[in-house]
């Protein structure tokens, strides 16, 4: 018996043809998955069809697009224990680069037919579902200027092409970081909250490497004082990233925490999940394991070992052979 679900299809999305890239999708899934089809118009969005069809009831749903597609249509699957699967046909297509999700559609979709599944994390900000990132400043203003019509001339490079714009009228304001435990206030030029994000959102990467399975959110402040520092900062910023360490400079600051409430003088725009959604304030809370999504399958690795050549070394085996006592052994 096959498997059924409702594919939610937004046909703006990206630059490709969408009625060829329509008929790739059927050719893979419908011979397994009875698809029930779906699109998103500019009077009706994902985030309606996807409620619709958990009222029906399904057994899946399936969301094809654009970051803001995937968020709209997750928003209805939070906390349903209903399988959401991705096949990205964005600009950035940042969410399935974030989850280890291949980004050409037949792969997407045969991470789909594998079936594999895990939950992770997503977040509300401003009670707007959120499984990517909140960036307030910098970040919304790049957004901004990289309008739909850049976007399908140039691709992702629209988002290169509008930062450097934007880092020509660099504005720093002042902010107020609230968590559970402390109150930050300091100058930053953005401020970006993740819940999951590629090394490619670079403004969110101060901890060098965001974890979507935590239960915690990862915040990040940039805070250069000029606009070589900004570009260094950046710089630094994606070097981190694609090291996978933390960021080590006065004008960069991170941190971790189940919630957060910034606030800023003067208010800034804010960008969610890559949709501009207004100024802040805002109030990000996490949600742990909110999502469950199809995932490629992870196999199982042999864990090694490797200790020699570590300097003064010594092993203790706690239960050695024979039951004896065992003190040890240093190599010079």
């Amino acid at each position: 018996m096959n498997r059924s679900a409702c594919l939610i299809f937004n046909p703006v999305a990206g630059q490709g043809n969408p009625e060829e890239e329509l008929m790739e999708i059927r050719a893979i899934l419908e011979p397994t998955i009875d698809l029930d089809i779906y699109f998103t118009t500019e009077e009706v969005g994902a985030d309606e069809l996807a409620c619709t069809a958990v009222q029906r009831g399904v057994n899946e749903i399936i969301a094809s697009g654009g970051d803001g597609t995937l968020s709209a249509a997750a928003a209805a699957v939070i906390n349903t224990d209903i399988p959401f699967g991705i096949i990205s046909r964005g600009t950035a297509n940042a969410f399935a680069t974030a989850l280890g999700i291949p980004d050409t559609i037949d792969a997407a979709c045969q991470t789909i037919l594998q079936g594999a599944t895990r939950n992770i994390d997503v977040a509300y900000c401003n009670d707007r579902p959120m499984i990517l990132l909140a960036g307030v400043g910098f970040e919304a203003e790049t957004v901004e200027k990289a309008n739909r019509e850049a976007k399908n001339r140039f691709g992702i490079i629209a988002y290169i092409l509008a930062g450097i714009q934007q880092l020509r009228d660099l504005q720093s304001f002042d902010v107020e970081i609230e968590t559970d435990e402390k109150i930050i206030k300091t100058t930053a030029a953005a401020v970006t909250v993740a819940n999951a994000a590629p090394p490619t959102s670079v403004l969110a990467q101060g901890p060098g490497g965001i974890i979507y399975n935590d239960g915690l959110l990862d915040l990040t402040i940039v805070a250069p004082i000029s606009k070589a520092g900004a570009i260094a900062a950046t710089y630094h910023l994606f070097q981190s990233a694609s090291a996978g360490n933390a960021a080590e400079r006065d004008d960069i600051g991170y941190l971790r925490a189940k919630q957060f409430k910034i606030t800023s003088e003067p208010p800034q725009k804010v960008v969610l999940d890559g949709e501009l959604v207004g100024t802040t304030p805002i109030e990000v809370k996490c949600v742990p394991e909110g999502l469950r999504v199809f995932v490629p399958t992870i196999e199982e690795v042999e864990l090694s070992e490797k200790l020699e050549g570590l300097p003064n070394l010594v092993i203790e085996l706690k239960n050695p052979p024979g039951g004896g006592e065992d003190t040890g052994e240093s190599e010079e």
